[in-house]
């Protein structure tokens, strides 16, 4: 195995086994690395474009602070410019995440302090500027707001607040002016907690939520060089998926959603169980204290955001075989989820029920005149396609790191969820996306990142409510919410079932487990 000081200094990836020994690369795997390095960068470029023009249709409309954060640019992008390099971006990110994960399928070895320390840049960069691709962070600024007030978010409505004439309220988006906070009771400590430091300013309210995501998604970006630096293939792959892939960080720091911080609670909860020595073949000897830990970080993430208790189960799975460590690991999950749930009360879950049955403007249930708005039968169908996709990943999907047994029911359960819900949008990939890089390379990388940037396609320019101008960019944006979209989400989920029937998931060849 080549170690990891193997990589030289400059921005040629090093190859490994035969080529390592001098040869020079094949020409089809130094085409994939430029077409790589050539893909991330346009891409990243193009989202910091777009991010650093004070009017941007990527960039919510709020008033600016004097001074810095954030730093921006007192101009204007054309609207039309804006949609078409977004939508670029999409393409060239997903495209350059996919070059650079076959580039090193087939023996290129990137240095991996250039890809980290280019990852690091471009989240710094992100972070110093306004928020881009979505109005989430607006919303949270407002329920940070009320918190901070001493009002309920979970009770009053934004609608209800910018009626006190509050400089917060009157930012919030209309669609949701109605509607109570949906996030976690920890969600709404860390709104409160950037509202007091952010004052009555929405641009620096935003700017801490941007601030601690960027040093959370830093944290992922060293544990997984860490975790994987025995490995030259799997630490490339690793920062390639995480640390300079522009869906990714365009998502969770570009955007500043709050799926950063479950997502990384999530991550070091699952990655701490570990197969250890002495016990019976095939079954996983953990400490009970090792388990109770992971179920307190998998807690934590559901209390920021209630979808990742699908993650408890995949906890739950992987200590089916040891009723010490499941029960430790379930009261952990207890003990940090059933008090926050508790104190948040009946409001958050009536919220929660409310928005049940609404679907994504893109999802690919349209096909099936599933529009908008499911009926209750059409959401138990939902539900069913979902454990049946998960029960068949939990049969089928390789584990091919047995020495993390939490990995594949997690990657089996979530990516079920992500794949067939009629509800998603592109940031909830992150939830597995660290987990993905801990796990062997194989072509499910490439229905993930497809999958994510299909979605990221679909939610250009993401920061406000501009149509693009008349004519053929306006039927192209409508096309790609009713065909374009919906078709490739379809054709993710036949393809992972394929890949479930026929066992394809490497080509050509059977990958054997491969420790972490």
């Amino acid at each position: 195995m080549t170690s990891a000081s193997s990589a030289t200094g400059t921005g040629t990836p090093r190859l490994a086994g035969r080529e390592a020994a001098g040869a020079v690369p094949d020409r089809l795997t130094r085409v994939l690395a430029a077409a790589s390095a050539a893909g991330l960068g346009s891409s990243i470029l193009i989202m910091i474009v777009a991010s650093a023009a004070r009017y941007s249709p990527a960039v919510p409309p709020m008033p600016w602070p004097p001074g810095v954060p954030p730093v921006e640019i007192a101009g204007h992008l054309p609207v039309g410019a804006t949609y078409a390099g977004l939508w670029a971006a999409a393409v060239l990110g997903g495209l350059g995440v996919l070059a650079g994960l076959a580039a090193v399928a087939r023996g290129a070895r990137y240095p991996a302090w250039l890809l980290l320390a280019g990852g690091l840049v471009a989240v710094a960069a992100f972070t110093v500027l306004p928020p881009a691709g979505s109005t989430d962070a607006l919303s949270y600024a407002t329920f940070g707001r009320m918190a901070a007030l001493g009002h309920n978010p979970y009770v009053m409505t934004p609608n209800q607040l910018a009626r006190t004439g509050d400089p917060i309220g009157r930012l919030a988006i209309q669609l949701w002016r109605g509607s109570g906070s949906l996030y976690g009771p920890l969600a709404t400590l860390e709104q409160r907690a950037a509202a007091h430091l952010g004052g009555i300013s929405p641009a620096r309210i935003v700017f801490w939520l941007k601030l601690w995501n960027a040093i959370v998604f830093a944290g992922v970006a060293l544990a997984l060089d860490r975790l994987l630096r025995a490995d030259p293939a799997r630490r490339a792959r690793a920062h390639l998926l995480w640390s300079v892939n522009p869906l990714i960080v365009w998502a969770v720091v570009a955007a500043g959603h709050l799926d950063m911080l479950p997502a990384a609670a999530s991550f070091a909860g699952l990655a701490m169980l570990r197969r250890g020595r002495g016990g019976p073949p095939g079954r996983s000897v953990i400490p009970a204290g090792t388990a109770l830990a992971a179920g307190v970080l998998v807690g934590v993430a559901a209390d920021f955001m209630l979808s990742y208790l699908l993650l408890g189960l995949a906890l739950a799975w992987a200590l089916r075989r040891s009723a010490v460590a499941l029960a430790a690991a379930m009261a952990g999950l207890g003990a940090v989820v059933v008090p926050a749930y508790l104190w948040a009360g009946s409001p958050l879950i009536r919220s929660l029920l409310a928005r049940r049955g609404k679907a994504t403007a893109y999802d690919f249930y349209q096909f099936l005149s599933f529009r908008h708005q499911l009926s209750p039968a059409q959401d138990v169908l939902v539900v069913l396609v979902f454990a049946a996709l998960a029960v068949l990943l939990l049969w089928r999907l390789p584990d091919t790191a047995p020495d993390l047994p939490a990995i594949q029911p997690a990657l089996a359960i979530a990516i079920a969820w992500l794949f067939v819900w009629y509800y998603q949008l592109p940031w909830y990939t992150a939830m597995i996306i660290a987990l993905l890089a801990l796990y062997p390379g194989s072509r499910l990388d490439y229905l993930v990142i497809g999958q994510m940037a299909a979605s990221t396609f679909a939610l250009v320019p993401g920061g406000s409510t501009f149509a693009p101008p008349r004519g053929w960019l306006t039927s192209f944006w409508h096309a790609t919410l009713t065909a374009i979209t919906p078709a490739v989400l379809l054709a993710a989920v036949v393809a992972l079932v394929w890949l479930c029937v026929t066992g394809a998931w490497h080509a050509g060849r059977r990958e054997e487990p491969s420790a972490s």
